[in-house]
């Protein structure tokens, strides 16, 4: 009898490490932040690297040399948006950095403003191409008062184009973390995108690297924002 008890705890373990490693892998939107049923989930774009000098890459003049174009091509697997078909996605952002020493480098790619994305986000995801080196990607994002942070996207160790994406994690009390909407106050809720940063493995960081990105997006709930009456008042004055 033990030994079958010992058995179904173990199994029940393993299946419960599995679906963690999951859903770290794969978020899923819908039950990010959920404690409610009123959501309205889409997935919108928020930047197609379309226009010339929108991106600015930089680095520590110490460590490197770097710089930032538009180049035209685009993932094969990628799907456009619903809606989206005719709109102009023929060019990818390319990243180039020549590095002067191994070492502890890190490189940032930057908006030249911050990207508002409507409602609550859930995700944010984007195509790249990592050149199969094992440097870290992370997204860096404002929330509601301007506060920073970094989101781990993964690591790009992969040839070829890959879509990654990282969950926005829900704040616990609607008083630390992220937090993209108050009851306080009666701003329209959101998050910006500020830009990437890129932490190089000090052994790779070497000779010259290429980095790729392509359709930035996110899937936000716009519950609040389309169910907000047309004569309500705002209380931003």
């Amino acid at each position: 009898m033990k030994k079958i008890l010992t058995a179904v705890l173990t199994l029940t373990a393993t299946a419960g490490l599995m679906f963690a490693q999951e859903s770290l892998a794969n978020p899923d939107p819908t039950v990010i932040g959920n404690d409610s049923a009123r959501q309205a989930l889409k997935e919108v774009s928020v930047d197609k690297f379309e226009l010339e000098g929108s991106w600015n890459a930089s680095i520590s003049p110490d460590n490197g040399v770097i710089s930032a174009r538009l180049f035209e091509g685009a993932p094969a697997a990628k799907e456009p948006l619903q809606g989206d078909e005719d709109a102009p996605d023929t060019r990818v952002l390319g990243v180039t950095v020549e590095f002067f020493h191994r070492g502890l480098n890190s490189f940032y790619i930057r908006s030249t403003r911050p990207i508002p994305i409507e409602g609550v986000t859930k995700t944010i995801s984007l195509w790249v191409a990592g050149r199969n080196m094992d440097h870290s990607l992370y997204v860096l994002v404002q929330d509601y008062y301007g506060n920073n942070f970094e989101l781990y996207v993964g690591s790009l160790g992969f040839s070829g184009w890959k879509k990654m994406q990282v969950a926005v994690p829900p704040t616990p009390d609607g008083e630390h973390g992220i937090i993209q909407q108050s009851a306080y106050d009666g701003i329209r809720p959101g998050l910006r995108i500020v830009g990437f940063r890129v932490d190089c493995d000090p052994m790779l960081a070497r000779g010259t690297y290429y980095l790729y990105f392509d359709d930035l997006r996110a899937v936000t709930d716009l519950y609040d924002v389309e169910n907000r009456d047309e004569d309500d008042m705002r209380d931003d004055w």
